[in-house]
């Protein structure tokens, strides 16, 4: 208590600005307290009105001191604008945040929005201020307000204005054409946000009017409550577009503020009707200090606007997935085939890698050049449809996520069986795919080596060379923690392939090739449907090939630039090494423990290439589909049950 009189005797209504509002700040920090107990700081704001109401001279300088900040400070950004992006772009807020984080608040403001988070700093101080009971609340109202009917009509004026405010921000960015253009014109509201300004006239005029008339006020809440619920209708439309053709995160971005401005002027509109105006109002203030709270969390940004962003990246991966899963003998047969074709490519890649290495470029150039061998190989793969298993887990998991989107408890029974069996059809794919690729390589490097013997008179590589194969790849070193690494890489090349083709979607580009002036005017009308419909097709391949190449080729170059020694151990290109290794080496190898140590190392690599990628993606996928933590783990229960029951089902296809 001996703070509290110090604070008290502080209190000085003829300070300047900031004095007055430093003031504020410390009562709050006098009524935290200790922040661990909701119910005591509650009863420090008792003991503040007892010790005011008991000093007659003090509750006057107290209703002076409040009569300057309701009518100097404007509220009306708090309760409209506050929360809200100024330039309704992600990037402008995500810039703000940052702002707020490294830099100082002043309380020397006239603005409601800036001082507010000084003053109600923590989230402490929802617990305490929803903590106040209706009696506390008449208490301060009287103790506070000198002239209890002007200050209530102020704070009425004040919420009107802030309806004003964000019915204009919510008319603005509805008219916005990134928005505008993709409603549906044919609903009855894709026009309501054309009327908004004359409804929240007739509000105020029916609020303020010369005579009360309940009638008139109860027809104008009703009639733009109905407004705002037509142009909610007209947004949801929006999203049957983007489901239909693509998501930007700036498009997502104006969405959620706009539906989130539309709440506002529900609470806005709640409070300014409430029979209890003093609560309403408390009530309303408790809300921001959440809003504040949440103003503070950068990732909470990013993962409140991407949420719709990979759910789309998930679904364009799903539909490349489907076809990397096998369900019959026939198919397993034709995924073998496809990963030998891609382990013959591989070779040449190992081949171009060590070509690359003979050069002796600089680690940039030479990292840049290996990325561009990388590429090249892999876009060759794919257009000659065949498989590179470690690029499977990443488009297949988004696939597997998606069959569980629709799941809930009651019907978890029946989705979950299914699904286990979908794990095993991809976990056999997987398996038949690393095998054909590694299977593969091997003779192909082998028979590579033998021609170069043949044709130059010297193995692939040297012996230094080889034993620096052996050193790199061995299972004693730190080549599992890189597999595991290479599979985050796998998860990236995905990302990134789902967010082309969702870019290359959203921007209409297959459509542009195909009727762009220019386009058929070089290709011709035929030839310019073929290219937009190969586009279409493959540029989610084309993307992840060439991030995937580059990745494997520089992050070495540019980690190392920094003295992190990050490297990659792709199963397929790994093995292809130890091959060219040993063919270097010759018969002679086998006798060295190093290479049995290399060869016990493959399959690890291998293992943790596609585990760490499918887990990533899948994680992603089910966040992006909301699965619950509940139907996780009974997911998990089932396939562990499958495990222990038919591990043969995981690695070979089950008689018909």
């Amino acid at each position: 208590m001996r703070d509290l009189a110090a604070l008290l005797r502080e209190l000085d209504p003829a300070a300047d600005v900031a004095q007055r509002h430093v003031w504020l700040i410390r009562l709050f920090q006098w009524i935290r307290g200790d922040q661990r107990s909701a119910s005591a700081a509650v009863a420090r704001v008792q003991a503040f009105i007892e010790a005011v109401q008991m000093q007659p001279e003090l509750q006057a300088r107290l209703q002076t001191w409040w009569h300057q900040l309701a009518h100097s400070v404007d509220i009306t950004p708090l309760l409209a604008d506050f929360g809200f992006a100024p330039r309704t772009a992600f990037v402008s807020e995500l810039a703000e945040r940052l702002r707020r984080k490294l830099l100082p608040g002043t309380p020397d403001t006239l603005d409601a929005s800036e001082l507010f988070p000084l003053v109600a700093s923590t989230r402490f101080d929802m617990q305490w201020m929803g903590a106040l009971g209706e009696p506390q609340v008449s208490q301060l109202v009287l103790l506070l307000s000198a002239h209890p009917v002007q200050d209530a009509l102020h704070w009425q004026n004040m919420l009107v204005d802030a309806l004003t405010y964000c019915t204009a921000q919510i008319r603005a960015t509805g008219f916005a054409p990134e928005l505008r253009l993709r409603m549906d014109g044919s609903l009855p509201s894709a026009r309501a946000f054309h009327a908004l300004p004359a409804d929240i006239d007739e509000l105020r005029s029916a609020f303020f009017g010369a005579e009360h008339d309940e009638a008139r006020l109860q027809a104008a809440l009703s009639q733009y409550r109905a407004r705002l619920d037509a142009c909610r209708q007209a947004i949801n439309s929006i999203y049957a577009h983007l489901e239909e053709n693509g998501v930007s995160l700036g498009m997502v971005f104006r969405l959620r503020q706009l539906r989130e401005r539309m709440l506002r002027v529900r609470e806005l509109l709640d409070s300014l009707t409430s029979p209890k105006p003093a609560m309403a109002a408390l009530k309303l203030l408790v809300r921001r200090v959440s809003t504040a709270q949440e103003m503070k969390s950068i990732g909470a940004l990013i993962s409140a606007n991407s949420t719709l962003l990979s759910a789309k990246m998930a679904e364009r991966s799903a539909e490349t997935g489907e076809t990397y899963i096998t369900r019959t003998k026939g198919e397993y047969r034709e995924m073998l085939g496809k990963a030998m074709g891609g382990g013959a490519v591989t070779a040449f890649t190992t081949l171009l890698k060590f070509m690359v290495v003979g050069v002796g470029l600089s680690a940039f150039w030479g990292g840049f050049w290996s990325g561009v061998a990388y590429a090249a190989t892999f876009i060759v793969i794919q257009l000659l449809h065949f498989t590179l298993a470690t690029k499977q887990p990443a488009m297949t998991a988004p696939a597997m996520a998606a069959k569980l989107k629709d799941m809930d408890s009651a019907e978890a029974s029946h989705t979950v069986e299914p699904f286990v069996d979908e794990v095993t059809h991809l976990v056999r794919s997987q398996v038949a795919a690393v095998l054909g690729n590694v299977l593969m390589v091997v003779p192909a490097v082998l028979l590579i080596n033998a021609l170069i013997e043949l044709l130059l008179g010297r193995p692939m590589i040297g012996n230094d060379q080889a034993r620096h194969v052996l050193a790199s790849l061995t299972l004693l070193g730190p080549t599992l923690l890189w597999a595991a690494f290479t599979g985050a890489i796998l998860f990236a090349a995905s990302v990134i392939a789902g967010w082309t083709e969702n870019w290359f979607v959203l921007h209409r580009l297959d459509s542009a090739i195909r009727h762009n002036p220019r386009f058929t005017a070089v290709l011709g009308a035929e030839r310019a449907a073929r290219w937009s419909a190969f586009m279409r097709n493959n540029i989610s391949g084309f993307a992840s090939n060439i991030a995937l190449g580059f990745m494997l080729g520089l992050i070495p170059a540019f980690t190392g630039f920094f003295g992190v020694e990050l490297e990659v151990r792709h199963v397929t290109l790994s093995t292809g090494q130890l091959a060219a290794a040993a063919a270097s080496l010759g018969l002679e190898a086998l006798r060295q423990p190093a290479i049995w140590w290399c060869m016990a190392a493959i399959p690890l690599i291998g293992a943790l290439n596609l585990g760490v990628s499918f887990y990533l993606a899948f994680r992603l996928a089910l966040q992006a589909h909301n699965v619950s933590r509940l139907d996780r783990a009974r997911i998990r229960a089932a396939i562990w049950a499958r495990w222990r029951g038919h591990p043969r089902s995981f690695f070979m296809p089950e008689r018909a």
